[in-house]
């Protein structure tokens, strides 16, 4: 479906994937963040709202006929990188749960903040569905 590109003599990226290559129909995920799909926050839990926000993707995934099998890049922003760290084994746990053994290539970053104020992640992805 989509090929993993991994140069020659790296070591392998442990959780995403350096590059994909994908051909087909392109799906864009804007911005999810840890809320419900009324708008409305259920916890403060770093780990619940990456949870929430990964199934707020994988919502708009299906609503565009894709599923996490076809998501070739995600963008992770977060405000506390600390954070961030000190939940990894969380985050794996819920990445897995949701998005399975699916790892596109990905990019983290700490941001200043997100434009609501509960929010505590916010990821945007693409998917490429095979023609």
């Amino acid at each position: 479906m989509h090929d993993i590109l991994q140069p020659e003599g790296w070591a392998k990226p442990i959780g995403y994937s350096n590059g994909v290559a994908a051909r087909g129909r392109q799906v864009y995920v804007g911005g999810q963040i840890g809320w419900n799909s009324q708008c409305q926050f259920e916890t403060d839990d770093f780990v619940e709202q990456v949870r929430q926000t990964l199934k707020n993707v994988v919502a708009v995934l299906a609503a565009g006929g894709a599923g996490p099998e076809h998501v070739t890049t995600m963008t992770w922003y977060f405000i506390d990188k600390a954070e961030y760290l000190a939940n990894l084994k969380g985050i794996g746990q819920a990445y897995r749960e949701i998005m399975g053994k699916n790892f596109p290539a990905m990019a983290a970053m700490q941001v200043t903040a997100l434009i609501e104020d509960r929010a505590k992640i916010e990821i945007q992805a693409i998917a490429v569905v095979p023609e």
